[in-house]
């Protein structure tokens, strides 16, 4: 609860809370203090005690030791301006403590002196922060600059990082969202075709010599359909990542085809990634490989460092792609053809879903070479780099 006070400029007097540890100094501070201009209303040996005595005592100031037992001066201050904002607060401290200052400061002290001032600056400081104003010892001024210097440039940059982070998240969020709408359009075609067999079979309109290959192909299609959102699943997770090598994600990959061969460097290419998402990632692009590369031929993956972020290379020895596919490359091709009549094997979903699971993660995928002797698709880790991307 906030404290209403009167104002001190309607008193005549300035009333003054004196806080200090020493008994001693604190009688001398007392003594000094009793002016025409300031009369002392209370004295407290901690901050606590100081708490206590704020309601009957009703401040217009107080002078605050910064060291002392049970509460110190700057959690003291922090609370008193907490109750009252308007209440000046005075720091005292020896100068030895001179680290205190930026926190005392911080806390809501208005003004800082030593303790071994002369008596007219502690007075003049206590009149300072009556009126809402500050003074600081001159011993400690390029003390408190540094200090407070070196404390603005922290929170500068900090709030540089606050501010880069939460543009990422909103730039993650958005791809979600984005990723999540696409997913559930390129689910309708799968299921409808599926709803569409069951339904036929149900009604019993085929004829019945066509049943028995109608439901073998409802079955191809359902267990594809559970494959697809399988991938699905890993390509919705991509955001949540962690710090991996993409060496032993491409070696893990490598290890299910005797075809595929890892070439890497010996050092880790750590990334933050989804370690799932990544290996989905590969995998559609070592089958794509796999697919339009002759049954003997190998495919690489390799893998490099390029600007501080890993590169992935899946380079295979098939006849590369025709100049009238590479528009669609990357485009779900169920939506333009029959999903009993895949003329385009080795390209379809798998592409587009890799595509949009590393975008997902702040990289991308993209077709980086074709042709007569092969084709390199490379998943770019980190998008920070010139775009070589052919579609």
């Amino acid at each position: 609860m906030l404290v209403e006070r009167t104002a001190s400029a309607a008193r005549q007097r300035v009333r003054v809370l004196v806080v200090d540890d020493n008994a001693g100094f604190r009688d001398s501070l007392v003594s000094l203090l009793d002016t025409d201009e300031l009369m002392v209303v209370g004295q407290a040996g901690n901050g606590a005690d100081a708490l206590l005595l704020i309601d009957s005592a009703d401040p217009d100031v107080v002078l605050m030791d910064v060291r002392m037992p049970t509460m110190d001066g700057i959690e003291t201050t922090r609370r008193l301006k907490a109750m009252d904002p308007s209440i000046g607060i005075v720091a005292l401290t020896g100068l030895e403590d001179q680290r205190a200052v930026r926190d005392m400061l911080v806390a809501g002290a208005s003004g800082y002196v030593l303790k071994d001032s002369d008596g007219d600056e502690i007075l003049n400081a206590v009149r300072e922060a009556a009126t809402g104003g500050g003074i600081i010892s001159p011993q400690l001024t390029p003390s408190v600059i540094g200090e407070l210097t070196e404390a603005l440039e922290r929170e500068r940059r900090r709030t540089h990082q606050l501010e880069e982070a939460q543009e990422a998240l909103l730039e993650r969020a958005a791809r979600r969202h984005e990723l999540v709408s696409r997913l559930g359009h390129e689910l309708r075609t799968p299921v409808t075709v599926i709803l569409g067999m069951a339904q036929t079979l149900s009604e019993g309109t085929a004829p019945e010599e066509d049943r028995p290959e109608l439901l073998e192909r409802l079955v191809v299609r359902a267990n594809g359909l559970a494959r697809l959102v399988q991938r699905f699943e890993a390509a919705v997770e991509a955001g949540l990542t962690e710090w991996a090598d993409v060496n032993e994600v491409a070696r893990e990959v490598a290890a299910a085809n005797a075809r595929l061969h890892v070439e890497a460097a010996g050092a880790p290419a750590m990334a933050s990634l989804n370690r799932l998402a990544a290996c989905r990632i590969l995998e559609e692009l070592v089958e794509n490989a796999l697919a339009f590369s002759g049954e003997d031929d190998d495919v690489r993956i390799h893998v490099t460092t390029e600007d501080g972020s890993p590169v992935v290379r899946v380079i295979d020895l098939g006849p590369g792609i025709d100049a009238g596919s590479l528009p669609r490359i990357f485009a779900p091709l169920e939506q333009g053809e029959s999903l009993n009549a895949r003329t385009h094997q080795g390209m379809g979903l798998g592409l587009a879903i890799a595509r949009m699971s590393a975008r997902a993660m702040g990289g991308d995928v993209i077709l980086e070479a074709t042709g007569p002797g092969g084709s390199t698709f490379t998943w770019l880790v980190s998008v920070d780099r010139p775009d070589v991307s052919l579609t």
